[in-house]
């Protein structure tokens, strides 16, 4: 090569060069200059280029030979399952039927889902900025997931002892602390013995495609589904589903272990997959009533086992329960923005409190309605909630004051007082699982000789109306009660046994060694 022709290639090397640097400051430009080694660097640019490129895409196939399928991975969870003495009645569902929860963790599904940083214009003005009181039963450490990021949050030495690494909230269902928690709050042998029979039973109705339906006779035959009480609600599939998998969350099964995992797994399949483009798993049959349930069962399983294929669908349903929030009175109600109900705010809350231990975002504003809401329901200071005004209802009233207990009020409140002893007065329903599944577990939160004489009653009358025999053992049925006949024996024996699993379901928030995170605000 001639003189003239070297330089006329360094020429072009220092022209393309000059492209690449476009945009940097002079003093980086400056560095290449100095000594006059700028034609060295970039004509050994390529090799190390390429060397680097090569290198990145052989780590790159590496993890990809050998990071495990999300659903193929050995969990640390614990399992703390109920003694089986057999599962081979379970009706088995067609695998090729579901969508395995190995699905890329992209949130591409969700189309219409609103961004969090969105959700602040989208409740009123006026909510008043109020000070929550320390949240105890909030996960031990903050970590901030935007977006559905890769983040997940992190071990400390507070899971030692846990079977379910998801904050505070939910270790006690873990193997190492149930058994002790059972014999510290109240529970027994027999009671356990009704969990283990009921998860039996709702797993026997299971439909082919992994879901359920609170219709349980429809799907394969098998002797379970000749049970009476069937309810009517055929369309609520959503709901039946996530109100099946509830109590085995509670019992500490998931779909990454436990005696039921492929059970669990086919229902939160058949969540995932109905959820909508905007993270709604509203419905025609079970309402909003549907998403709060679902987003619940959605965030307690994500916080439980910390499956990232979980992460992006737990995230959405938060999201859209803080759209779908009442503008102006900061409820929930049957359809998206509708002015709210007692009934279908505490799914809501619940699920936000489940999502927030389970390190998932809760809008602060989401919050802020929330008690907005309270505040228009109660009467007398907030020992009394009424349905959707001011009232002196016991059903409600329950609702209320969980809601209050989650939210801050301490055992010292005089308005909590004030509730809790008109629940004990009022004492167990003998027909409404609804009433009972939320006051018991303000009794259980609560403590102290009101917890010990409801336990006993409550307790005792569950373990003592199971059935025993037949198609139907393992399930209860109350007519009368809210929902009890449009919902039939599986949603009755959803909230038995949920019941049944309030001495380990949730931690209580009261205890002295519990944490100290805020709910978000």
């Amino acid at each position: 090569m001639t003189e003239e022709q070297k330089q006329q290639a360094m020429e072009a090397v220092a022209a393309e060069a000059a492209e690449l640097e476009e945009g940097e400051d002079d003093e980086g430009e400056e560095q290449y200059m100095v000594g006059g080694h700028r034609y060295l660097i970039f004509t050994a640019m390529p090799g190390w280029l390429v060397s680097m490129v090569v290198h990145a895409v052989g780590l790159l196939i590496l993890a990809i030979l050998t990071v495990p399928d999300p659903m193929d991975r050995v969990s640390n969870i614990i399992t703390a399952a109920p003694p089986l003495d057999n599962v081979e009645d379970i009706e088995e569902f067609e695998e090729e039927l579901l969508t395995p929860l190995d699905v890329d963790v992209s949130t591409d599904f969700l189309a219409d889902v609103v961004p969090m940083e969105m959700i602040s214009s989208m409740v009123p003005e006026d909510v008043t900025q109020v000070s929550v009181a320390a949240d105890v039963d909030a996960a031990s450490i903050a970590v901030d997931l935007v977006d559905f990021g890769a983040e997940t949050a992190p071990r400390s030495d507070l899971y030692k002892e846990i079977g379910s690494f998801s904050g505070s909230g939910l270790e006690g269902r873990g193997e190492a602390a149930r058994s002790a928690m059972v014999a510290r709050y109240g529970g027994n042998e027999q009671s356990e013995a009704a969990v283990a029979a009921a998860l039996r039973w709702i797993a026997a109705i299971q439909m082919n495609d992994g879901g359920w339906s609170f219709d349980h006779r429809l799907g394969s035959p098998n002797p379970a589904r000749l049970s009476d009480n069937p309810g009517s609600l055929a369309d609520a599939r959503n709901g039946a589903t996530a109100m099946a998998l509830l109590p085995f969350l509670g019992a500490g099964q998931t779909h990454v272990e436990g005696s039921y995992r492929k059970q669990v797994k086919g229902g939160l399949a058949y969540l995932i997959n109905s959820m909508k483009r905007d993270g709604g798993l509203h419905e025609t049959g079970g309402t909003m009533y549907s998403h709060g349930l679902a987003a619940i069962t959605l965030t307690e399983a994500y916080g439980m086992t910390k499956d990232r294929a979980l992460m992006a669908p737990a995230q959405a349903s938060l999201n859209f329960i803080a759209t779908s929030q009442d503008p102006i009175g900061g409820g929930w109600r049957y359809r998206p923005r509708e002015p709210g109900d007692t009934s279908v705010v505490g799914w809501m809350l619940m699920a936000m409190k489940s999502g927030h231990m389970s390190y998932l975002q809760v809008h602060p504003n989401t919050i802020r309605g929330t008690i907005k809401f309270l505040d228009s329901v109660q009467a007398e200071s907030g020992a009394y909630y009424g349905y959707t005004a001011p009232a002196r209802r016991a059903s409600t009233t329950s609702i209320g004051l969980l809601c209050r207990m989650y939210l801050g009020w301490n055992q010292e409140h005089q308005a909590l007082q004030d509730g809790v002893r008109f629940l004990s007065e009022t004492g167990p329903s003998k027909t409404d699982m609804y009433y009972n599944y939320y006051a018991t577990q303000v009794m259980r939160q609560f403590e102290g000789e009101y917890w010990d004489k409801w336990n006993r009653e409550m307790r005792d009358y569950l373990i003592n109306t199971q059935v025993k025999e037949g198609p139907a053992t393992g399930s209860w049925h109350f007519r009368g009660g809210h929902g009890a006949d449009r919902g039939g024996r599986l949603y009755n024996t959803s909230l038995a046994t949920m019941i049944l699993e309030v001495y380990y379901r949730h931690m209580p928030i009261y205890q002295k060694q519990a944490t100290t995170e805020d709910f978000p605000l």
